[in-house]
């Protein structure tokens, strides 16, 4: 009986010890978790959807998913390596929004002499551990001493393959602002960033970078966590007002109506970029099937729509390229403009055109 005391004892303070390290970042507390308490989507100590949201269906078994986890099919991962293309980013300039982007929910949006990244997350891994969840091979081609000076850096949330400790880390002397949702900068303080430099927005706040460049936060159905606890700061998507465009950055998100209060409110747009991978019949709530990924961008009343959240990471149980499959049918039979560009490619916001299906091999 003692051993078993100790042992259990031991792995209690190891299990302590470890989760202290800095990438798991920090909850909120003092002024900014003030502000968070007087939010009307923060409820019972967290952050809430508008619509009863549960992160796994009440039919889950959570054995059965974790068996399934570490028995992927192999097809979760491409069997080539990613075709990417090297682009000069310092020198990527353009009269009207250029975006180029790096697999997953990364990238670069350029216009005019403004610069802002979304998502960044250059470690090759999304989780706590750099053994664990690796980027497939090739769609890992740049790094942050590729980009020229970063502007505005927008975070959606706080989820690893979402907010990159080591990414952060390297880049946080440079960049000129963070955007991100409520909470999130306690994080960024905790690693460094200067709070000056950061700017945290409830749902429907809005930032104005210049009489030209605006931020609208606005609702995303999903959860935010590093640790063990889950919704202590708030998961958003994001309007991009600039030069005359109107971006949508979707971050992650369930399919509900409010992409369409969205597009009401802030349509029509002239890009929408939507997740449309790492889904599961298990968590059909927290993120949408690529025909769902299709009517959201029909909702924001977006011209054209560049899938993301795929071609990284193997989050999912679904074949790697199952969900650019997927959208790709469903648009065309709804009559949605789809641009598939390769990771490193840019893409004029005004520019069509043809997709080379890349990824099908």
């Amino acid at each position: 009986m003692i051993p078993t005391i100790i042992f259990l004892l031991i792995l209690t303070l190891v299990g302590y010890f470890f989760m202290q390290q800095k990438v798991f970042g920090k909850k909120p507390s003092s002024k900014r978790l003030q502000k968070i308490e007087r939010s009307t989507n923060y409820k019972d100590g967290a952050f809430q959807n508008i619509y009863p949201t549960e992160v796994m269906r009440k039919e889950a078994s959570y054995l059965k998913m974790l068996k399934e986890f570490f028995n992927k099919p192999k097809a979760v991962n491409p069997s080539e390596k990613i075709p990417t293309i090297i682009t000069d980013l310092k020198t990527v300039r353009g009269e009207k929004p250029i975006i180029v982007w790096f697999g997953h929910s990364s990238y670069l949006i350029r216009s005019k002499e403004l610069t802002i990244l979304v998502d960044p997350v250059f470690s090759g891994n999304t989780s706590p551990v750099s053994f664990f969840g690796k980027a497939f091979k090739g769609s890992d081609a740049y790094s942050v001493k590729d980009f020229p000076k970063i502007d505005v850096v927008v975070l959606t949330h706080d989820h690893y393959d979402h907010l990159d400790y080591a990414t952060i880390i390297e880049i946080k002397a440079t960049v000129g602002l963070f955007i991100t949702a409520l909470g999130v900068g306690e994080h960024l303080e905790h690693w460094g960033v200067n709070a000056d430099k950061i700017v945290e927005l409830d749902w429907w706040e809005e930032k104005e970078i210049s009489k030209e460049v605006k931020f609208i936060a606005t609702p995303a159905r999903h959860f935010s966590g590093r640790g063990f606890q889950r919704a202590k700061s708030l998961w958003a998507s994001f309007v991009l007002k600039i030069h005359g465009h109107s971006i949508f950055i979707g971050g992650d998100s369930g399919y509900d109506d409010q992409f369409k209060l969205i597009g009401e409110k802030y349509g029509p747009f002239d890009l929408a970029l939507l997740e449309a991978g790492q889904y599961g019949i298990d968590w059909p709530s927290i993120h949408m099937l690529p025909e769902e990924t299709v009517t959201a961008a029909q909702d924001l009343k977006a011209k054209v729509l560049i899938p993301v959240h795929w071609s990284k990471f193997a989050l999912a149980m679904h074949e790697w390229n199952e969900p650019i499959n997927r959208v790709i049918k469903s648009a065309a039979e709804k009559g949605l403009v789809v641009q598939t560009p390769k990771i490193g490619e840019p893409i004029e916001i005004s520019t069509i055109k043809e997709n080379k299906q890349w990824w099908n091999f």
